[in-house]
């Protein structure tokens, strides 16, 4: 077909299709369903379980962690190893949980299917399995159908489609069988119809012209099953770290192994010294506290309205940088709500509360303004429960008025009526001895000869429909829809309310801002992240809601993306604050382009023809009031009350959680770096000062209860007031490496002249001397971990859970002197004497400690 079939007659769809009113016959439509298949979505190759199960071990922080529990079952201490191992499964199921639910956002497209459909075939019409539908078919719609394939429109009578969850348009779509320019974005191709969306009013007769994967809602499951699942900068910071220490641990091992031989030492000695060195290396705890401080600001943000589907996302938040943001019901309320209207020269504020409630009383309303909303309450098919948005925004503002809807309606039956059409544009109903007309202002104008001011009906001359055009073009410019108001006295019947009317005014309605948006979206832009908006909506509507919000008012069309190559809208996209009139493709674009220039982005979204974007976002952000469940799938997280100002708490809570990260790797490497360098340089002169069973107790006392109780720390400083973290420089930056040096080369420093003091010239490691060590080292860490708080703005005396953290495992550490498990470990008990030499080491490194802290503080994270 040269011309889309949205553009041309629809005789011309039908010949194209070798097809007619009245549909194919069963066998032409059996020869078509073996050429095109079924009408279905089709499922792509998706991973296994198993697959997806694997894939939990592809790190090389695992691989590493699991030579730690070889080498540990090899010297001995199986009971190490299991612990080991059990973290590392533990992780991996969780992992396989979060990636298998991500797998069925192509699933929840079928549902999206219409079971049935009423298709021509033969001359009669028949109801069918939607499944069985081809092109060429003739279907019939009607109101609350769901469209069970693409289709050219050949009758439409009051056809209006709900499509926001195809296009983001969020009232539904007025349809008509007249073509469209050949341009025309998809929202506005009024002349189709599509699969998945929902018929809310009337009838129309459609030719399918595109069915199963050669639909819009195909397309965007062809899309979705080509994303690549995205990593989150602190996934690849933790491949890096794995990398890292394993090359190290190598590293070590291939040198002190033979230092110490050629030394003399043992060689079952030597490897000994080499596998407590990668025991010390290797922080065996990182997943597992890295993936429950994950969980604990899970369980927050649930707390705050953000369900979190993919749990790297939380930390991936605190670099987010640019937020591209739905419109309908995530910047505003979601629903239509009159805000002004117009009789005769004066405008008035219908204003909604907070909640969309109002107050009012019908006697202090004028007697213009009540015939207004009386006309609005009447001429109206809908309640204030269900109905169109439309219709039901007129009743809402009524019932502010205190308007009895009910008894008013009750007073008044309806004794005649013309239904609206996209044709009309009006809709006129007759009570008695009067007409009601509401309709578009320009045909509604056409209509009336007179108008109704403060002295009566007065004719309505130019200068007044001037007047009144003028007003249209105002409520426009603020992005109202404008319906106009009319009445005729004494009809004869229904069709006298087509001329003669004496015209009343005009309502403006819009989904108004939420309240508290505009205030969260200070808050974010202070925080250095750009705001945009990316909507179905028109430009007018667009731009008036950005500016109401503080937003920026520069806007671009879709049909300008559609002009740009990839280069000149990575040029064009950072100086965008609106981009209205997006199709499905538009949004991955404007996505890409944004990731092109370096930016993370959280991406919002509820409609089918959001998903590709929400699984392609850095982080996928889906509605859960309206969204569908194709976008809660392919997102990472839901809003579970459709709010931004939820997404900008999720952001400081995702910075917060970063922060915990960030405290606990540097106190963890910190510690680790300190055993190493102990233990390499005590065995350089003969000593293996710390065994391996000591190091990894040790490790399970620093990684264990207090690491975990440092994701339960409260949000350091303003961590809003400062800008996005640069994803690139990862985790362990300039700062935390001065750190980590600094306090590790102290820590090393003070323990080895505290291990020359205790040793007392003894030619091999006593008892004392090691048990010495190993407390002390124990305490130094604690101390250390306040510093780290301290450094990263974390009150001291802020999370009653390290305290008590620090205290058991401190009680354990007595345990290991003062219990029969000293044998297991080869220390002895320590007398008071000791501890105050202990207290002497840290009054020694506390100040040390703090006065790095201070230093690196200066660095740039």
């Amino acid at each position: 077909m040269p011309d889309p079939p949205h553009a041309v007659p629809s005789e011309r769809v039908l010949e194209t299709l070798e097809s007619g009113p009245a549909g194919l016959s069963s066998d032409e439509a059996r020869r078509r369903r073996e050429e095109y298949g079924e009408n279905d979505i089709v499922r792509g190759g998706g991973r296994s379980p198993l697959t997806i199960f694997v894939a939990q071990f592809d790190s090389v922080l695992i691989w590493v962690l699991l030579a730690a529990a070889g080498l540990s079952i090899w010297a001995g201490h199986e009971v190490d190893a299991v612990l080991i191992a059990i973290i590392v499964v533990a992780n991996g199921i969780f992992g396989f949980v979060q990636d298998y639910r991500a797998e069925r956002s192509l699933e929840s497209l079928r549902e999206l299917a219409a079971p049935t459909a009423t298709v021509r075939r033969d001359g009669e019409a028949i109801d069918v399995d939607a499944t069985a539908l081809v092109p060429g078919d003739v279907v019939v719609l009607r109101g609350g159908d769901v469209v069970p394939a693409d289709g050219r429109l050949l009758e439409a009578t009051d056809l209006n489609v709900d499509e926001a969850a195809l296009t983001g348009e969020s009232v539904p779509v007025s349809k008509s069988a007249a073509p469209v320019e050949s341009g025309t974005p998809l929202a506005d191709r009024t002349s189709m119809v599509y699969k998945g969306t929902n018929v809310t009013r009337g009838k129309g007769v459609a030719v399918v012209t595109g069915t199963g994967m050669e639909t819009e809602v195909g397309d965007i499951a062809r899309e979705l099953a080509a994303t690549e699942e995205t990593r989150t900068p602190l996934q690849d910071e933790l491949d890096r770290l794995g990398r890292t220490l394993g090359l190290g641990v190598l590293a070590l091992s291939a040198l002190i192994a033979p230092l110490l031989l050629v030394r003399g030492i043992d060689p079952v000695q030597a490897a000994l010294t080499a596998v407590s060195l990668a025991v010390a290396a290797i922080p065996e705890g990182l997943p597992a506290v890295v993936t429950l401080t994950l969980a604990l600001g899970v369980r927050e943000m649930s707390a705050e309205n953000a369900l979190v589907r993919r749990l790297p996302a939380v930390e991936a938040l605190g670099a987010v940088d640019v937020v591209c943001t739905d419109k309908t019901g995530t910047l505003t309320r979601g629903q239509m709500t009159v805000s002004k209207i117009w009789t005769n020269d004066a405008v008035v504020g219908v204003d909604a509360g907070p909640d969309g409630d109002g107050t009012g009383d019908a006697e202090q309303v004028s007697d213009r303004e009540e015939l207004l909303l009386r006309i609005g309450t009447l001429c109206n098919d809908s309640t204030l429960e269900d109905g169109n948005p439309t219709e039901q925004a007129l009743l809402e503002a009524a019932d502010r008025r205190g308007f009895d809807i009910d008894a008013l309606r009750a007073e008044n039956p309806r004794t005649g009526e013309v239904p609206f059409s996209s044709e009309r544009k009006w809709m006129g109903t007759v009570h008695d001895d009067v007409g009601y007309v509401k309709g578009a202002p320009e045909v509604v104008v056409e209509n009336s000869d007179r108008i109704l001011t403060d002295d009566g009906p007065k004719p309505l001359t130019d200068d007044r429909r001037d007047r009144i055009e003028a007003i249209v073009r105002e409520f426009g410019d603020d992005a109202l829809r404008v319906l106009a108001m009319a009445y005729r006295e004494d009809p004869d019947d229904a069709d006298d309310l087509a001329d003669g009317l004496t015209f009343v005014g005009l309502s403006g309605m819009i989904d108004p801002p939420r309240e508290e948006v505009a205030d969260a979206i200070a808050v974010t832009t202070r925080a250095g992240i750009a705001v945009k908006m990316v909507t179905g909506d028109n430009v007018r509507t667009a731009r008036a809601i950005a500016d109401s919000l503080g937003l920026g008012t520069a806007v671009v069309e879709g049909r300008e993306i559609e002009a740009m190559d990839d280069e000149t809208l990575r040029d064009r996209v950072e100086s965008v604050d609106v981009f209205a009139r997006t199709s499905p493709e538009h949004k991955v674009r404007i996505l890409r382009a944004l990731q092109a220039r370096n930016h993370d982005v959280a991406m919002t979204g509820d409609g089918v023809n959001d998903a590709p974007a929400l699984k392609n976002a850095d982080v996928g952000v889906a509605m859960g009031i309206r969204g569908t469940d194709v976008a809660r799938q392919a997102s990472d997280i839901v809003l579970l009350d459709d709010d931004y100002a939820t997404i900008e708490r999720a952001i400081e809570r995702g910075r917060g959680i970063f922060d915990n990260i960030w405290k606990f790797v540097a106190y963890l490497l910190s510690a680790n770096v300190a055993e190493v360098a102990l233990v390499f340089l005590a065995s350089l002169y003969g000593y293996l000062i710390l065994p391996a069973v000591q190091l990894l107790w040790i490790n399970l006392l620093t990684d264990g209860l207090p690491a975990l109780a440092l994701g339960a720390d409260p949000k350091s400083g303003d961590v809003m007031g400062r800008p996005p973290r640069d994803p690139d420089r990862g985790i362990i930056g300039h700062q935390m490496l001065g750190l980590i040096g600094g306090t590790g080369a102290v820590t090393t420093v003070v323990m080895l002249a505290f291990m020359v003091y205790t040793l007392k010239g003894a030619p091999e490691v006593t008892p004392y001397a090691m048990t010495m060590v190993f407390t002390g080292f124990v305490c130094l860490e604690f101390v250390k971990l306040y510093v780290i708080r301290w450094l990263r703005e974390t009150p001291t005396l802020s999370n009653r859970w390290l305290a008590a953290a620090v205290a058991t495992s401190m009680g354990l550490q007595l345990a290991v002197l003062y219990t029969p498990l000293n044998r297991y470990f080869g220390t002895i008990p320590l007398g008071l004497t000791d501890w105050g030499i202990i207290a002497g080491v840290l009054a020694v490194c506390l100040p040390a400690y703090v006065g790095v802290a201070v230093l690196v503080s200066r660095i740039d994270r």
